[in-house]
């Protein structure tokens, strides 16, 4: 290959432009014993890309994803979550305590409960049944209205 030649695809080389028919080109005039003395620089950086053409892939690379490590983080949370539920349910069960519950051994206490609990809900309804007079006066002047 002539001289000039390879210092033009050289230069084109280092600006980017070559195509991968002249970049072979150099590579092959590099790889050969002619080289001039003054290109000699550049034989070692495509010789460079020949030894790690063979050598890329002897080396065997971990396959493993990271994600493994934040599953076994996530199995371990659950589980002390688990425990932790466990545990609570064991240490704290949920039997009612001994507590005065409203309960009576007179029937006539109870009744007497029984009818001053009735008559406050009866009053809350009360209170509740006074709106919905209102409503009825909007469907009565609704029905006036929209004949």
């Amino acid at each position: 290959m002539e001289l000039k030649l390879v210092e033009q695809l050289l230069e084109k080389y280092f600006q980017g432009a070559t195509t991968i028919a002249e970049e072979k080109q150099l590579k092959a005039y590099f790889s050969s014993n002619d080289v001039a003395p003054h290109l000699a620089k550049y034989q070692v950086l495509f010789g460079y890309f020949e030894t790690q053409k063979e050598t890329q892939f002897e080396q065997k690379l971990p396959l493993q994803p990271r994600k493994q490590n934040t599953v076994k983080w996530i199995g371990i949370a659950a589980s002390f979550v688990v425990l932790f539920g466990l545990a609570t349910f064991y240490f704290y069960p949920s039997e009612p305590k001994h507590e005065d519950l409203g309960t009576y051994d007179n029937p006539e206490e109870a009744l007497a409960a029984t009818h001053k609990a009735l008559l406050m809900v009866s009053k809350q309804v009360n209170v509740g049944m006074e709106s919905v007079v209102y409503l009825e006066e909007y469907e009565k002047t609704k029905k006036t209205i929209f004949k």
